[in-house]
């Protein structure tokens, strides 16, 4: 028996070479990839603004030593802090996450793709500032586009037929990926210097669930993006020194990802990288919830009119069902106490309860002072989920996507309300028509929340003009966000 591992080193796993092929390919995205990420963008540095006003968020953000500043260095929107661009990658991953208000991508393993924004525009801000101060030219907003293509691409295709939950790890690692990729690809690191970035990101310790679930729910799922984003940063420019990487690091045996983290079994993909993701994620438009209760909500919210309009309320409710999908009931059907606004907005019951009883779901309807009205939990504990295979099937079919929810209002009186079945949220491609406007209407809300008229209205005039927004140089464009020192 040869105990004895050979030392010869392999070609870098394909894999790795596929994601930076694919990012130094040059392949022009469709016109929709762009007009989705130029949405993406605006709703995810608007979703960062409205986490502002979350005291548990703001105290994250800054720099690392209070009062440190980097000349020449990223700016943070909506703040006046211009930091390197490891920890503005930070401070804008935990903002744009905060709320849980951001994008989606469902499939075997789901995610925020927009979440690699944070790594994605404070490199590409730093390096514009740095390009100008040494007389160069400076990234524009397209380059930034495309870098958010790219990385929705590479996180939405490893997460289509790969389940990473299922072995216990966060999706965050899938950000810390595709972040590593396309900023290795904005510092301008050659493939080789690329592909040891993308195996340092392999071979990192990845972040384990608990923190989303029970008994353990916390506020770390608002921030373990921002970190997996800002590892990425940082391990891109360590590549960038000429660090090595590690060629073998998903299918080493013993000591590889596959064996250690993923049971042995290699990645499974079902579509070659393009531009998919980005033209088909979801965006959460109406709801400050996680997606798999997005239409259960829009349901839970039209039977709210529909007891208002017979004079009843959730006094008269007897019990509630949910017919939902398998990923649903596996991540937020939760029973019992919730300990915070992280437990809360990922518990289906309670994101069901809130519309019932009042007619809206907002973010701050996850926190203490709502929280602790009785009816809420009255109502929870009669709210019962049951899963439909036919939810299930369509919620994996690539052709629909769905994320189908019918909820069902049985009364004290023994009547029972219609079903309401919603299968597509408005945030689907679907329904794009529909959620653009509502999109857009989003975004000025989150401006008007930071902001007086006249910057609010000079963002909106870089940013609603598609050609405008592309030429912008980043540095500028992030300019328009800084918040003036008080």
């Amino acid at each position: 028996m040869n105990l004895h591992a050979s030392s010869h080193r392999p070609p870098f796993d394909s894999v790795m070479v596929d994601i930076v092929d694919y990012v130094f390919r040059g392949e022009a995205p469709s016109a929709l990839a762009y007009e989705t990420a130029r949405h993406c963008l605006l709703d995810t540095l608007g979703c960062g603004l409205e986490a502002l006003e979350y005291p548990a968020c703001t105290k994250l953000l800054g720099p690392i030593v209070p009062g440190a500043a980097v000349a020449g260095g990223a700016r943070v929107p909506g703040t006046s802090f211009q930091l390197d661009p490891v920890q503005a990658a930070f401070n804008l991953g935990v903002m744009v996450r905060w709320l849980d208000f951001n994008d989606t991508w469902l499939a075997a393993e789901w995610g925020h793709p927009s979440d690699n924004l944070g790594g994605i525009l404070a490199t590409a801000d730093w390096l514009s500032r740095t390009a100008v101060a040494e007389g160069r030219a400076p990234l524009t907003m397209r380059d930034v586009l495309t870098a958010m293509i790219q990385a929705h691409e590479i996180q939405g295709c490893l997460a289509l037929e790969n389940s990473f939950n299922r072995v216990g790890l966060d999706h965050v690692v899938l950000v810390k990926v595709a972040t590593t990729a396309v900023v290795s690809r904005l510092l301008g690191l050659s493939k080789e210097e690329s592909l040891n970035a993308v195996s340092l990101a392999w071979v990192d310790g990845q972040s384990l669930r608990t923190y989303r679930h029970a008994p353990n729910t916390g506020s770390r799922k608002s921030w373990a993006a921002g970190d997996a984003t800002s590892r990425a940063v940082r391990l891109a420019l360590l590549a960038r020194t000429g660090e090595m990487g590690y060629p073998s690091a998903l299918t080493a045996k013993t000591w590889g990802f596959y064996d250690v983290s993923f049971r042995g079994t290699p990645f499974e993909f079902q579509r070659p990288y393009g531009s998919y993701v980005m033209e088909n994620v979801l965006f959460k438009v109406s709801f400050p919830a996680e997606f798999h209760a997005q239409t259960a909500v829009e349901a839970a919210m039209a039977l709210h009119a529909e007891l208002v309009r017979l004079g009843k309320g959730a006094a008269d409710i007897e019990r509630v069902s949910v017919r939902t999908h398998e990923a649903c009931i596996r991540i937020i059907d939760k029973k019992g106490p919730l300990a915070n606004p992280a437990d809360r907005d990922h518990c289906l019951q309670y994101m069901v309860a809130l519309p019932l009883l009042f007619g809206r779901l907002t973010a701050a309807d996850y926190e203490d002072g709502i929280a602790a009205d009785p009816r809420i939990d009255a109502l929870r504990e009669k709210i019962r989920c049951v899963e439909d295979p036919a939810f299930t099937r369509d919620y994996h079919d690539p052709d629909k996507r769905s994320i189908a929810n019918g909820v069902t209002v049985t009364l004290k009186d023994g009547s029972t309300l219609p079903e309401v079945v919603v299968e597509y949220p408005i945030g689907h491609k679907r329904r794009r028509a529909e959620g653009i406007p509502l999109l857009e209407q989003k975004f000025r809300r989150n401006l008007a929340r930071r902001f007086g008229e006249v910057q609010q209205r000079e963002i909106l005039a870089m940013s609603l003009d598609p050609k405008k927004l592309e030429a912008t140089p980043v540095h500028e464009y992030v300019d328009g966000y800084v918040q003036p020192v008080q």
